[in-house]
């Protein structure tokens, strides 16, 4: 592999993902579920914005408009199914600066154009090839350093490193990098923590992928990074800034998510010890077990949508321009959807759930999520049998958050 021109930039010894967690709320055993379930009972939508993460009215999340918060699965389907009149635009003011132009803050005819030259690089053929070639030999590098301990916290030891190792793999970059680049994903989703510092990461990711990519469009290869650079449709390329900003996007929605929604699902199952047992003797309930934990604990609770004109959502009048924070949480736990939506239950009626949002901006990497979690789950009942909590530390863990959820670790032992 060729070494990239530029090389990673030297941070400091703070540690930003511990910083973003407690800035998000992940400060011990919070749920925001039983609020969302009140709310749900005064209406599908209501003025105001539970869990949005704000900030001291100095920076840039300062003087929004009018906010409504959608709660019931109906309203958010409305929202997010209707991208003419529910625009994503209002992601430029805050995570446009820092991200650049991307795939979030994009409407149509825009955000089509540009989907169908991105999607070039998430092919079922390169799918499959990414679980044989990099994901599982991922997996399974991570767990050869710990299986013969006996007991670990598999999220700082697996669910954590592994996605974002998972990512540097598919574009093709040096693993000597990856702790520099997985402290640079959490300074870039946190700009609403330290907009200073997201905005410095912002700038080193574009200056050491700008060498690259000028490698990879002179000598391409099979990695992602390389699709990317020579992709086109209808005689349109991305160009470099588009490419470096779907980059800064990839790397914090293909790594903390799936480090969350991983880490959630093994949460439900190992607080559910039938369920895991289950799991672990039919391989073929993994699909709609990682199904029920996306459902049941979203990584992310809610996204943001703007009013394009004056309309309703569920017979709620919502005026132009107003702000609309979509609870992907409160969604997933709505009783009229689902019977006892608080339980985690893997062999509940299937019915789709809204964890990867819905519509024109459903998560591009959803399949990709799954195949990662897939793999992880069955290398590990392959390897750690007998996989449990710890002795006397069931009841010690949680899952923490009120925008972003997950359970800050997972004390486990094997036979």
């Amino acid at each position: 592999m060729t070494p990239p021109a530029t090389e990673p930039p030297v941070l400091d010894d703070r540690d930003p993902f511990d910083e973003f967690n407690r800035a998000m709320g992940a400060t011990g055993r919070t749920t925001p579920y039983p609020e969302f379930a009140d709310l749900r009972r005064q209406g599908p939508i209501l003025g105001g914005a539970l869990g949005l993460a704000m900030d001291d009215g100095e920076g840039p999340l300062s003087g929004l408009p009018e906010m409504h918060t959608a709660y019931s699965f109906q309203a958010v389907h409305q929202v997010l199914g209707d991208g003419v009149t529910f625009s994503s635009a209002g992601y430029a003011e805050v995570m446009g600066k820092v991200m650049g132009h991307s795939i979030l803050e994009m409407d149509e005819p825009e955000h089509h154009a540009y989907r169908s030259i991105i999607q070039q690089a998430f092919t079922r053929k390169a799918m499959a090839r990414w679980e044989t070639e990099l994901v599982a030999p991922i997996v399974g590098r991570t767990i050869d350093g710990f299986v013969d301990d006996g007991r670990v916290d598999l999220v700082r030891t697996l669910t954590f490193p592994f996605p974002v190792t998972v990512i540097a793999a598919l574009l093709g970059l040096p693993e000597e990098d990856l702790p520099t680049f997985h402290r640079l994903t959490v300074e870039l989703i946190g700009v609403s923590v330290d907009w200073d510092r997201a905005v410095r990461a912002s700038a080193a990711f574009g200056e050491y992928f700008g060498g690259i990519l000028d490698q990879r469009r002179s000598h391409p290869s099979d990695d992602m990074l390389s699709v990317l650079a020579t992709a086109e449709r209808d005689g349109q390329r991305l160009t470099d800034e588009e490419i470096f900003a779907f980059l800064r996007l990839l790397l914090p929605a293909g790594a903390e998510t799936t480090y969350r929604s991983s880490s959630n699902l093994l949460y439900g199952l190992l607080s559910h010890p039938d369920q895991l047992r289950a799991v672990t003797e039919d391989r073929g309930l993994i699909p709609q077990a990682i199904e029920e934990g996306i459902r049941w604990e979203p990584p992310l609770l809610l996204i943001l949508r703007t009013a394009t004109r004056d309309t309703e959502v569920c017979g709620v009048p919502i005026p132009e321009g107003a702000v609309v924070v979509v609870s992907l949480g409160s969604a997933n736990h709505d009783e009229v959807r689902w019977d006892e939506p608080e339980r985690f239950d893997i062999f509940r009626l299937r019915k789709p759930h809204i964890g990867f949002a819905h519509g024109p901006h459903m998560c591009l990497g959803m399949h990709l999520a799954r195949m990662e979690t897939q793999v992880v789950l069955n290398a590990l009942l392959d390897r750690l049998p007998g996989l449990r909590f710890a002795p006397g530390t069931a009841d010690d863990h949680y899952i923490s958050g009120m925008t972003f959820r997950a359970p800050p670790f997972l004390d486990v032992v094997w036979d």
